[in-house]
């Protein structure tokens, strides 16, 4: 990251620029019309006030190992409270019994602004999607509804709980996901330094480097043309699906096959055909047509929101880039150039000091109220990981 190359006199100077320039364009609001909060940022039906029996309800749910067959998997297992509700340690995720999935896992942070879930789109709402990963044979593992039920009921204490935040229904189905759901919905953070300088009227909170970054990402880097800002919210995605080129180069690079490590400094090679045949995973991916079975969807992808964006590496919907310098590369590049790639993605010639003011603005998009959310998972995480063994017996002389 480059160092800031004026006076703070002038840094301030700056930025009061800047904001009379957005209060004059409609897209700033004083401090006093907005008080500051986790929303504050977020387009409005995006901040909900669920139920909080519900909320703690589905809090002990996410963090709960046992609602999989063998007590190992949550869904804090790939949405990790201390890593921006993502996972930072491997490109994709891994499910029940070490089976490795072929996407990213993406954050949770703020899904309720979300329109559809998943990366390829294909579930509608929450209370739908959280039946993907709980019925999905290569992560929670439960099979059926109803079989995820039966596994909740047998927990001690869960039957009543339910009873406590569902008085006229219980457990069901349609209450274990409503649960999960609400939970989900509670993970609202934004009042980033960017949305209080843009809607809290704070001309302090960007840094001169955030403030040029700013600049290119509404500029020339055309990064708001999918990751919108509006006049009175950010939703920083527009909910659409592109082709930006990574899925290309994934096929790309399976083409090429594997270097597989037999021993220190001996390499084989295998073709994605034989590691298939002997591990029977397929990542191959071709994103939102695997949903439609429309042609033209092959390879698009839905554009994430980029708030807390510098906490939830690695990137893209394969997790194929681990950085954010890395990110603003490719499409520094233009993308892999390929013929169905987006038109919108084409070479910018950014200088490094524009992409190290790029950086400095995605890490302004970080909310203070993550680690308030993180620890608020963490302390429901009291349930066992495994059943405990019964002690053996001493045997009778």
């Amino acid at each position: 990251m480059v160092s800031a190359s004026v006076s703070g006199t002038a840094s301030r100077a700056a930025a009061m620029v800047l904001l009379a320039l957005t209060i004059v364009a409609g897209v700033a609001m004083p401090a006093a019309a907005r008080k500051p909060s986790a929303g504050l940022g977020l387009p409005p039906d995006a901040v909900s006030a669920p139920d909080p029996v519900r909320v703690a309800l589905g809090r002990r749910l996410f963090m709960d190992r046992r609602l999989s067959p063998n007590d190992t998997m949550s869904c804090a297992m790939c949405h990790v409270p201390e890593q921006g509700f993502a996972v930072n340690e491997i490109a994709t995720a891994v499910g029940l019994e070490g089976r490795s999935l072929k996407r990213n896992a993406p954050t949770l942070l703020n899904v309720g602004l979300q329109r559809t879930l998943f990366h390829d789109g294909r579930s509608p709402s929450l209370e739908d999607q959280v039946w993907g990963p709980l019925l999905a044979r290569e992560e929670m593992g439960n099979g059926t509804k109803a079989a995820a039920v039966r596994r909740v009921a047998r927990i001690p204490g869960y039957r009543q709980r339910f009873r406590k935040a569902f008085p006229d229904r219980g457990l069901t189905a349609g209450t274990l996901a409503a649960a999960l759901a609400a939970y989900e919905r509670s993970l609202v953070a934004a009042d980033s330094p960017f949305d209080r300088f843009r809607y809290g009227g704070d001309p302090d909170t960007l840094s001169p480097a955030a403030l040029r970054g700013l600049a290119v990402f509404e500029g020339k880097a055309g990064c708001a043309s999918c990751h919108r800002v509006d006049g009175d919210h950010a939703s920083l995605t527009d909910h659409a699906f592109h082709d930006t080129g990574i899925g290309s180069l994934s096929r790309a690079r399976r083409k090429q096959g594997y270097a597989v490590q037999l021993a220190p400094g001996e390499f084989t090679s295998l073709r994605h055909e034989e590691v298939v045949a002997a591990f029977g995973n397929d990542d191959a991916d071709d994103g939102r047509q695997e949903h439609t079975r429309r042609l033209e969807d092959r390879d698009r992808f839905k554009t994430p929101s980029l708030r807390n964006v510098a906490l939830t590496a690695p990137y893209m919907h394969d997790g194929s880039i681990a950085a954010l310098e890395e990110v603003i590369d490719h499409y520094d590049r233009g993308g892999s150039g390929h013929a169905g790639q987006d038109p919108r993605i084409r070479p910018l010639g950014l200088t490094n000091a524009e992409k190290s003011d790029l950086v400095a603005f995605l890490h302004a998009l970080t909310s203070p109220h993550v680690t308030t959310l993180a620890a608020e998972a963490r302390a429901d995480a009291s349930t066992p990981v495994f059943r405990a063994l019964p002690s053996p017996r001493p045997k009778k002389r």
